[in-house]
This record gives C-alpha cells, structure tokens and sequence, in this order.
C-alpha cells in the first residue's frame, strides 16, 4: 500500500515527521529573526491586519512562502540521494504541494475572518442610525471579499485537479506492484476485487483524510491564535462561570465528548464493513464461474452466499441505526453550541455584530478542526476495512498468516 508509493515507508515518514516539526520549531521561534537578516521586516503585533489581497502578498507571508520552499528542496534531495523511488517527483514533492495549498487555503479562511469584523461593524453602524454610512464603504469591503473569493476558488480548482492526478498516481504503484506478485495471490478470495477496487478506494479516501487532517492541524495554528484574542470578548460561560480562555476550553471539552461518544457508538462498524466486502466478494465470485461452468453458481449455492450477504447487511444497517442517532443528534447539537455559550455575552451587549461574527467562525473552525474524528469517522471506518484487506493480500507475499478476521467464519 505504501511502499509502492513512498521510498522506505516506516524511514519516509518517520523523517517527515521529525523534519516538520523541526522545521514548525524554528519557524516559530526564529524565523521572524532569520526573515529579518534576509531583509523582510518583523510583523507588527499590534497592527491592523491587511484586509484584501494584500493578506497574502505582505513581507511575512513572502518570507514564509520562500522558507517553506527551502524546507521542501532540503527533505527532497536528502530522499532523492537516499533512495531515489520510482514514484519520488509525485510522494515527495507532490505531497509537499499539497500540504501547501491546504496550508493557503486555511489562510484564506483566516483572511475572510479578518474581513468579518469591519464589514459586519459597519452594517451594524448603518442599520443603527446613529452615524452615516457611505455605501462606498460597504461596496469596498465587498470587493475585497470578491478578491478573497476569487483567490479561494482558483486555489481549490488547481488543488482537486493536482490531487486527482496524485491520487491515480498512487493507485497506479499499488496496481503495479500488485500485478507484479499475482501468482502469488491469486488463489485469495477476491484477489481481483483487492487489485482492482480496494486499491483505488484507498488511495482515494487516505488523501481525503490526509488533506482533511492537515487541514485540521493547520486550521488549529492559524485560528487558535484568534481565539484566545476573542476570548478576552467572553466574560463568563453559562454554568461553568468565568475561566481562562473561555472559547478555547469550551471548543475543546465539546470535541472530546463528540469524538468519544461516535468511537463508542461505531466501535463494531469496521470489522461489518470488512465481512461485508468478504460476502460480497464470494457472492461476486460464484457468478463470474457461472458464466463460464455450468456446474457453477447453481441457485442452493447463490442462494446461500446471498443469504450471507443479507444477514451482514441487516447487522450493519441495525449498527449504523444507533451510529447516526448519537452522530446527528451531536451535529445537530453542534449548530447551536457555539451561541448556547455565548448567550451571557450578547445578552450584556459587550461584543459588536463584527466581533460576534468572528468568534462564531473562530470556534466553528477550531471545534471543526477538533472534530476531525467525528466528520470523518465513517469514512475511517470504511479505510480500516479495506487496509485489513490489503494487509491480509500483502501477507501472502511474506507468507505469513492472514489475520484472525479473515480465518473468521461469514
């Protein structure tokens, strides 16, 4: 699954993760002083943010944007020299790509925050009547969002374009290697299905859950900071009173209590979605040597590998009844949590419409982000179930013994 792709798996991301967080390290704590021997002055702390385009193009952001370059060219050439994998250009560079275009587009989230906080200030000044609002005012905000706007769009069109091909990439190395060893795994249960289905499926759902954890991370660096500002807004929390860093904490204990109540409420989905695609295999099978053996695929035998397939569906659907009634019962709660919290802090009027529309995107982002297990969770489910499937297609090749599940009646 990973070797295909990645030169020396265990070696290639244990270094991706040593040298990211070395390199977050000293980002954060010299790089401000290492971009000013360069030439890019410091950002000021206290400084109004730039509203518009101009967000991603100051000093600091280009002095960024020319670091992480530096970092990528370093980490590639060290695994270029090191083991020089048929796959590198699209594992190493491509991924690094994507890490940066997530990377921008979280921060073109923060960019549309900034925004809120004048544009929704000033409607609350014209709604009010107390002061004159030009409507120049309010059609220059406006063309700023278009700005961010178009600058988001054109992100997360070359982004999917980029990713599509990176995706077919990946499961292009796995079809190769696979093929390569088929007199070795051919006599396993739906050896074809494994080649052919479960190599695409899980290309495409470990980006899709890549980019979305990546995102999580990057979205808590870049919002985390906003919230702890907003939080000197927020006086007290219902219930609970006043603490320190009231946003924060309330987004926090909210997401463990989500994540924890879907893991215990989908505990036994992975290993139904396994045998499900073990039954339908074996029902799939039969009917392939039908077309060829009259003596195959005979109605007692279909009729008792559909009866397999029938009994595990009827267990995952009553599973995923009482799954989707925690999930959406916690979403649904999720949608009002936020001003549930808030309501001691409207109903004393101490923040402006602006502010209010900040701390509402803030911590919808960072509770999100939190919440990675939760949003994700059934697609997590349906990754386990097919890596157990490779795994027990790539024991062959070792000729070590397949896992306990798949010696495991249907």
């Amino acid at each position: 699954m990973f070797r295909s792709f990645f030169p020396r798996p265990g070696l290639f991301f244990l270094s991706a993760l040593v040298w990211s967080t070395f390199s977050i390290v000293v980002w954060y704590l010299f790089g401000d002083a290492l971009g000013t021997l360069l030439g890019f002055p410091a950002p000021v702390t206290d400084a109004d943010p730039v509203i518009g385009l101009g967000y991603f193009v100051t000093p600091h952001f280009i002095w960024f944007y020319l670091y992480y370059a530096l970092v990528t060219i370093g980490f590639t050439i060290f695994w270029f020299v090191t083991d020089p994998h048929p796959w590198r250009w699209w594992s190493i560079p491509g991924s690094s790509l994507i890490l940066f275009s997530t990377y921008f587009s979280v921060q073109v989230s923060v960019a549309i925050n900034e925004w809120r906080r004048p544009f929704f200030d000033t409607v609350q000044n014209a709604l009010s009547g107390n002061t004159s609002v030009p409507a120049a005012d309010l059609f220059a905000l406006l063309t700023d969002f278009a700005e961010i706007a178009f600058v988001a769009i054109l992100v997360v069109v070359v982004t999917s374009f980029f990713v599509s091909h990176y995706v077919f990439r990946w499961r292009t190395a796995m079809n190769d290697y696979y093929v390569s060893r088929w007199e070795e795994v051919r006599s396993i249960e739906g050896a074809a299905q494994r080649i052919q289905e479960d190599t695409m499926r899980f290309a495409d759902i470990v980006e899709t859950l890549g980019v979305r954890i990546v995102d999580s991370v990057m979205t808590l660096f870049a919002f985390l900071p906003v919230l702890f500002a907003l939080s000197s807004h927020v006086a007290e929390l219902p219930l609970v009173g006043t603490i320190a860093t009231p946003l924060f904490t309330a987004a926090l204990l909210w997401s463990i209590f989500g994540t924890g109540l879907l893991a215990i409420a989908g505990i036994n989905l992975p290993g139904l979605y396994f045998r499900n695609q073990r039954v339908e295999a074996a029902y799939r099978k039969e009917l392939v040597y039908g077309e060829d053996d009259v003596t195959r695929a005979r109605p007692p035998t279909l009729q008792m590998l559909f009866s397999n397939v029938r009994r595990n569906y009827f267990r995952l659907y009553f599973h995923y009844f009482y799954f989707n009634i925690a999930r959406y019962t916690y979403l649904q709660a999720d949608n009002i949590f936020v001003y549930l919290i808030l309501v001691p802090t409207i109903a004393a009027g101490k923040v402006t419409f602006g502010v209010l529309q900040q701390i509402i995107t803030a911590f919808g982002q960072v509770s999100s982000s939190f919440q990675y297990l939760v949003t994700s969770w059934t697609t997590i489910v349906e990754l386990q179930s097919i890596y157990k499937r490779l795994s027990a297609f790539e024991a062959a090749f070792a000729d070590e013994p397949l896992p306990a599940i798949e010696q495991s009646a249907r």
